[in-house]
C-alpha cells in the first residue's frame, strides 16, 4: 500500500501541479478535501515561510501523516515586492484569479517593459514524527502587459519566462514544473529528504520496489 502524503491545501489547481510532480513516487497524495473536519487554516502570517509553518503544523497535528504545506507569492520588483505574501488576496479576500491578475495589470499600467521584472517564490515545508525540512524554489520572469495562454492558474497568464519566449500559461504542466517555483521547490524537497529525512525517503523507495 502507498504511503499517504497530505498536501496542506484545498486549492485543486495546486494539488494537480503538486502531483503532476510527485506521480513518479509512489505517494498515496491527498489535499485537505480529504479531511473536511480541518476546515480553512487562517493564514495570517507575516512572511511566505510563517504561512507554510502555520499549514504544516495544523495539518500534521491533525492528521498525523506527513504533510507537505507551501506558500506562494509574486514578487514584482517594481512594486516594491508586492503583492508578496499577499499574491492570493491581492484583489480583496473574496478576489477570484482573474480579478487579481487585472488588478495587477493596472498597477503596472505605467511601468515599462523592461522594468516589469518579477520572481515567482515558494516556500515549501515537510513535516513529519521527526522534523521539519523547509525548502525554497524560484523563478525569474517579466509581467506581461496582456494575458495569454489560458493553461495554469493564478497570475500564470501574465508571467512571461523570456528564455521559453511564453507565459506560465502557455506552457503545458510538464514544461512548467520542469523550470516553476513550486517545480524547483519540490526538487529541493526531494533532496533535502534524502539527505535529512533517509528513514522517510527509503521507505517510499521500498514501496516503489
Amino acid at each position: 500500500m502507498s504511503m499517504k502524503l497530505v498536501i496542506a491545501t484545498h486549492n485543486e489547481d495546486k494539488l494537480k501541479e503538486i502531483q503532476t510532480y510527485l506521480e513518479s513516487f509512489s505517494f498515496n497524495v491527498l489535499s485537505l478535501n480529504k479531511y473536511p473536519e480541518i476546515g480553512e487554516i487562517i493564514e495570517d502570517g507575516k512572511t511566505l515561510l510563517d504561512n507554510a509553518l502555520i499549514k504544516a503544523r495544523e495539518v500534521f497535528d491533525k492528521t498525523g501523516l506527513p504533510t507537505i504545506s507551501d506558500d506562494t507569492g509574486l514578487e514584482v520588483d517594481g512594486l516594491d515586492g508586492k503583492p508578496g505574501v499577499y499574491s492570493a488576496r491581492y484583489a480583496g479576500e473574496e478576489c477570484t484569479y482573474l480579478d487579481n491578475v487585472e488588478k495587477l495589470l493596472t498597477d503596472m499600467k505605467k511601468i515599462p517593459i523592461p522594468n516589469r521584472t518579477a520572481q515567482f517564490k515558494t516556500v515549501m515545508v515537510f513535516k513529519d514524527k521527526n522534523q521539519e525540512l523547509i525548502v525554497e524554489g524560484v523563478v525569474k520572469g517579466l509581467i506581461s502587459r496582456e494575458l495569454k495562454g489560458d493553461n495554469g492558474f493564478g497570475y500564470d497568464p501574465i508571467f512571461f519566462v523570456p528564455e521559453l519566449g511564453k507565459t506560465f500559461g502557455e506552457m503545458s504542466a510538464i514544461e512548467k514544473n520542469k523550470i516553476s517555483h513550486r517545480g524547483n521547490a519540490l526538487r529541493n524537497l526531494v533532496d533535502t529528504l534524502k539527505k535529512n529525512a533517509p528513514d522517510f525517503y527509503n521507505q517510499r523507495n521500498k514501496e516503489m520496489a
